[in-house]
């Protein structure tokens, strides 16, 4: 206010002294005038004429492109069904409920072909009720691919029909999606495909992972493991096939969606561009012609709905970690699909239509759909014009083996290794990440507490030579990472990312979280000492279960080390580890992370961390158990069990049956809480961050907001909520841990009221159980996609059975690699 007053007095000032009225106002004026609605339609303009009378579209007449309704939730849902039919964002975001559940996408597409010289439209296919997505020329110019999801069915398919129109063909089939074809120039088809039948880690929606078939459909084959979605392939001109893949291997959910390639076959998966750093969702690329540098969609953070984002150049040149390799060309983030003809001219999508753009991000608009066709968008244009075939990279498979072979040059050359003393590492730990059959939620509860998305499977250890080198194998189409241990066993390093090899394949890498650009230091006359052997097979661990089941496996452990002086009648150093049930998980779970009992990491955008810093090299519960805390010392098998525990990722369940059940929070009164905020608030009220409401003033007792799924409240046992027993006064049997006393006896009106609300919520937690619990049964859901995916009976009654650590177990092994009989493998 004051230095607007000190600005109008300087103001009148300058008038004064000029000695003159203040000018005359000039006319306001006019509007400028809105432009003309766009009709729909070809538009040529100046920019278009350049490219195509003598520019890089010189030898282009015509484009092919789809046109389908938009996808309305993440960039990835755009086909097959969400989990569930619950009040969540299926309900919102989804299409229709039909056949159970609800769908990811619109209805209504087509295929067109359009005269850049004339304008003439022509519709290839047109299917009110069917969707039309991701054609590709072919080599010779004459053919189209295509995925095509006939109206009135749910799953699309790989087609190919002439560029005229004619001789439409169905070229794959079967219960699950196939999309985002590409041609591959030995003759194969690489494409991304939901038979791999798993759900987002973090979402309710189907995965779509890279397959390969031959050209007629035939011998498909799955290339990638990945738990998560790979995403628009394309070849390179060396032959590789580029493609974006997403994951998170303990690190952030929403940031590492990057560009990696493989070759035809599946074999040599290795990271293109990005990965270290988070931040983008890398879609759409291809090959820039004459360069080695890539087009790509830059949908920024987790990725727009339809791969909207910035029209980018990336140079691979400096390796896949230099992020000023990538160059920002559109003036603006909202284009998807681009197709380069060179540096300085652009075929792109955007939601108004298609355009051309130069090297200086301007564009011009050359078709948009009419406006009573608004609710479609056109996607994926394509010059319909023959193309050079790319590079034919011999295949490395060899199907009649059930595994791959890793070798490791030297595991103390790498990023943030130097100071760990070489003869320090002497095995690996080899891990599998397990795909998940549902999903319930974009959170990781109630696998952890802010932790991992999903379990791990234990497969063994492989020696580490002295050098650092190790040669081993591995099952194939496995998404194996590892973690390096000591002399003890503990974790010194841990990856962040997987690693898939193809039956037969031989990988290698030259050290440990490495720069991709680093080479082997070993020489012929220096060779290593894992290659002056056979490889290594992989030990397994004896008498310890593969995926390990904190109720199961752990809680036995600490039941007969460590409850008898930390449970809720003697919690020495305020530490509960008894087995009691809170709304989610049990109190001695959440002990682990509120005390910092281990060292999981968390769902951070960060890898690549020090030496010691996560897993069972940096838990202070490992150095509570070697008898030097009160004699607590547990036997070899027992030390194990935790140790393993925590190095795959210190899960709650061991089965992801517990999916979308098992949660029975405490509803407290409006009435409750303001007694409670009268008798308390002096002391417990404190302001806190709320997910939906940001900065709010809440009850907070022993760290721990006075919410559904608290660990204050003990479900098993509810006259042990550590709530119920804070409060009350020693000689009614509570813990007075209160500065005054609260609840001199149990008749309290208060505590009587809170005790019957969390007595409510253990009578939820009998009657409808917990995975961990006789007579559990896991949710429809679960039960249906293990149905579809044909792991569970489709006659299954709802009284029969259902073994929730058998059924996963079946469904994990439904992937392993089997190779085929001598015969078929002739």
């Amino acid at each position: 206010m004051a230095r607007w007053f000190s600005c109008l007095l300087a103001t009148v000032a300058c008038v004064a002294v000029a000695g003159q009225a203040p000018p005359p106002k000039a006319a306001p004026k006019a509007a400028p005038k809105a432009p003309a609605p766009d009709p729909g339609g070809f538009h040529s303009g100046p920019l278009l004429k350049g490219f195509l009378d003598a520019g890089p579209m010189k030898e282009v007449d015509e484009i092919v492109f789809a046109v389908r309704v938009p996808g309305r939730d993440h960039w990835y849902v755009t086909f097959g069904n969400y989990a569930d039919h619950s009040d969540s964002p299926a309900k919102q975001l989804g299409f229709k409920f039909e056949d159970g559940v609800y769908w990811g996408y619109g209805e209504g597409g087509r295929l067109c072909r359009l005269n850049l010289r004339t304008g003439e439209l022509k519709v290839l296919l047109d299917d009110p009720k069917g969707g039309v997505r991701d054609p590709q020329v072919h080599y010779d110019g004459q053919r189209i691919l295509f995925s095509y999801r006939k109206g009135g069915t749910h799953t699309f398919h790989l087609y190919e029909i002439n560029a005229d129109g004619s001789g439409l063909k169905q070229l794959t089939d079967g219960p699950d999606d196939d999309i985002e074809p590409t041609y591959c120039a030995d003759g194969s088809i690489v494409f991304c495909s939901a038979r791999c039948r798993r759900f987002v880690n973090c979402w309710y929606t189907r995965v779509a992972a890279l397959y390969r078939c031959d050209a007629d459909g035939s011998n498909v084959r799955m290339l990638s493991s990945n738990n998560d979605h790979d995403n628009t392939p394309w070849p390179l001109p060396d032959g590789r096939i580029l493609y974006m893949r997403w994951e998170y291997v303990d690190r952030s959910q929403v940031h590492y969606h990057h560009l990696w390639v493989m070759n035809p076959d599946g074999t040599n998966q290795t990271v293109f561009f990005g990965n270290s750093f988070g931040g983008v969702a890398m879609l759409d690329a291809k090959p820039i012609p004459g360069t080695n540098k890539v087009v790509v969609s830059y949908s920024p953070g987790h990725g727009a709905p339809e791969h909207l984002g910035p029209v980018t150049i990336v140079d691979p040149t400096l390796g896949p970690d230099v992020q000023g390799s990538a160059r920002q060309v559109s003036k603006g983030g909202g284009w998807k699909d681009p197709w380069a003809f060179t540096e300085n001219c652009f075929l792109v999508a955007g939601p108004r239509g298609i355009f051309v753009m130069d090297g200086k991000g301007d564009s011009e608009l050359v078709y948009s759909l009419a406006q009573d066709q608004r609710q479609f968008q056109v996607h994926e244009p394509r010059p319909l014009a023959p193309r050079p075939r790319e590079a034919v990279i011999p295949s490395r498979v060899k199907l009649a083996s059930p595994t791959g072979r890793l070798f490791l040059t030297d595991i103390y050359h790498g990023r943030k290794m130097a100071d760990v003393d070489r003869g320090t590492v002497k095995k690996l730990l080899v891990l599998a990440q397990l795909p998940k059959p549902i999903n319930h939620s974009g959170g990781m509860e109630p696998l952890t507490i802010g932790g991992s998305f999903t379990l791990a499977e234990i497969l063994g250890t492989v020696p580490v030579e002295p050098d650092g080198s190790a040669c081993f194998d591995v099952p194939a189409l496995k998404s194996v990472f590892f973690v390096a241990l000591d002399d003890k066993d503990l974790a010194v390093k841990r990856m962040h990312s997987f690693h898939t090899v193809q039956p037969g394949e031989t990988s290698s890498c030259v050290g440990c979280h490495e720069l991709r650009t680093d080479t082997p230091r070993s020489t012929l006359s220096t060779s290593p000492l894992a290659m002056q052997r056979p490889p290594s097979a992989i030990q397994p661990f004896a008498g310890i279960p593969t995926v390990i089941d904190f109720p199961r496996d752990v809680q036995p452990v600490l039941d007969k080390h460590c409850v008898a002086c930390h449970n809720p009648d003697k919690p020495d150093g305020r530490v509960d580890l008894c087995g009691d049930k809170t709304p989610m998980y049990t109190i001695s779970y959440w002990t682990m992370q509120t005390r910092n009992l281990v060292s999981d990491n968390r769902n951070r955008p960060e890898s690549n961390y020090p030496p010691y810093a996560i897993g069972s090299g940096a838990s202070r519960l490992l150095k509570l158990i070697d008898g030097s805390h009160y004699k607590a010392k547990l036997s070899d098998h027992e030390a194990t069990v935790l140790r393993l525990w925590i190095d795959t990722s210190a899960c709650y369940p061991g089965t992801y049956a517990s999916l979308g059940n098992g949660f029975y929070p405490v509803h407290f009164a409006p009435s409750d809480l303001a007694a409670m905020t009268d008798r308390c608030g002096e002391c417990h009220i404190r302001s806190v961050q709320d997910r939906k409401a940001g900065k709010v003033d809440a009850l907070v007792f022993g760290g721990h907001r006075l919410a559904a799924r608290s660990p204050l409240y003990d479900l098993s046992r509810p006259v042990k909520s550590r709530l119920l027993m804070a409060m009350l006064a020693k000689e009614a049997g509570g813990l007075a841990l209160c500065d005054k006393v609260v609840f001199k006896t149990t008749d309290d009106p208060l505590y009587k009221a809170l005790h019957a609300r969390i007595q409510d919520a253990h009578g939820r937690l009998m009657a409808g159980k917990r995975f961990d619990m006789p007579g559990f049964r896991p949710t429809e859901h679960y039960i249906r996609e293990m149905q579809r995916f044909g792991i569970l009976p489709r006659d299954l009654k709802p009284t029969d059975p259902v073994d929730p650590y058998a059924t996963d177990r079946a469904y994990w092994d439904s992937f392993d690699h089997r190779p085929p009989s001598s015969t078929a493998a002739r």
